[in-house]
């Protein structure tokens, strides 16, 4: 009789932790979901938006490392020059290290701002609900700088193939290669502190607007797709005014190897830059550009992620993935 209570026992005590361990592994599962659905809905808005504006981006950049003065009209004729000279497909020079860097950065930065969204919300109270503002500002700029760091070299390797003719170096592998051999490994890091100074109001202004934005007409009803593209349009105008004389200094630090230039500080370079051109035409040089590439690939960052994130929702919600 002992033996049957004991067995009881054993069955009670069963019956009771095995739909714990089922709950929790459910849940589990729901978040490594939530994991890859945030990566690969990033990923794609990364690889979309900065195609979109990969020849602007790139006279952008050429603008931003040279001492030659910025204009609409000087813009225009440097993108008809590289098209006579070199071919249509030469206004994506460098796209493929964009490409490289964009998809992880971009999937670590949606999915890190989902992450510490939830954390943030937890801590504060909200969890599941719109954060308010400081925490959805930290949200953003923690989101970019766990990117940055992350993929940072990737960074370096794209503005030196954009800034530098297609014979100096073959592929993505050869920069790397040419770069440690020719001036050290620590160069890939060049330019590294202006970019997390820079990167941290950029994305927590970027992603505090948007998430502000949607949330005013979240009460009403879900965005139109038009709404989400305007309200990133916004975002990225915001974000990249705030902290463009940070962008153009990353940019000289990096491309220093190949312009005959010395940068060394943050200081420095911006002495230097504004002693040379002015503290508008230098530290600001292409920024009327970035008014146009900016808001354009933001907004469809931001729409793309959105979009691809409700898909993948309904394709779970119809049975098309693992539950």
């Amino acid at each position: 009789m002992g033996s049957g209570v004991q067995e009881q026992r054993a069955s009670l005590t069963q019956g009771e932790v095995l739909p714990l361990a089922s709950s929790s592994q459910s849940e589990g599962l729901k978040q490594t979901r939530s994991v890859i659905n945030s990566l690969f809905s990033g990923a794609l808005a990364g690889a979309v938006a900065k195609t979109a504006v990969a020849p602007l981006d790139r006279t952008k950049i050429i603008f931003q490392v040279s001492s030659a003065r910025f204009s609409a009209k000087e813009a225009y004729r440097l993108i008809y020059r590289t098209y006579l000279k070199e071919g249509f497909f030469s206004l994506w020079r460098g796209n493929s290290a964009t490409m490289v860097r964009v998809i992880p950065y971009a999937a670590i930065q949606f999915c890190a701002h989902e992450q510490y969204k939830a954390v943030l919300g937890g801590y504060y109270g909200f969890q599941g609900n719109a954060l308010p503002p400081v925490p959805r500002l930290l949200a953003g700029s923690m989101a970019g700088t766990t990117a940055a760091m992350m993929t940072y070299p990737l960074d370096m390797v794209r503005a030196r193939m954009a800034v530098t003719p297609k014979e100096m170096y073959s592929n993505i592998l050869h920069v790397f290669v040419r770069i440690s051999r020719e001036e050290g490994m620590k160069t890939l890091y060049r330019g590294f502190t202006p970019t997390i100074l820079g990167v941290a109001p950029y994305a927590g202004l970027s992603f505090f607007t948007y998430e502000t934005l949607k949330k005013f007409t979240a009460a009403a009803s879900s965005p139109t797709h038009t709404e989400r593209l305007a309200f990133g349009a916004c975002a990225g105008l915001i974000g990249q005014s705030a902290s463009y004389p940070l962008d153009v200094v990353r940019r000289r630090m990096q491309t220093a190897g190949v312009t005959g230039h010395t940068y060394r500080t943050i200081l420095g370079t911006m002495r230097e830059i504004v002693s040379e051109e002015g503290v508008i035409r230098g530290l600001y040089k292409g920024l009327s550009m970035n008014w146009v590439k900016g808001p354009i690939a933001v907004g469809i960052s931001f729409t793309t992620f959105d979009l691809t994130q409700i898909l993948l929702k309904k394709l779970h919600q119809m049975g098309y993935t693992t539950p």
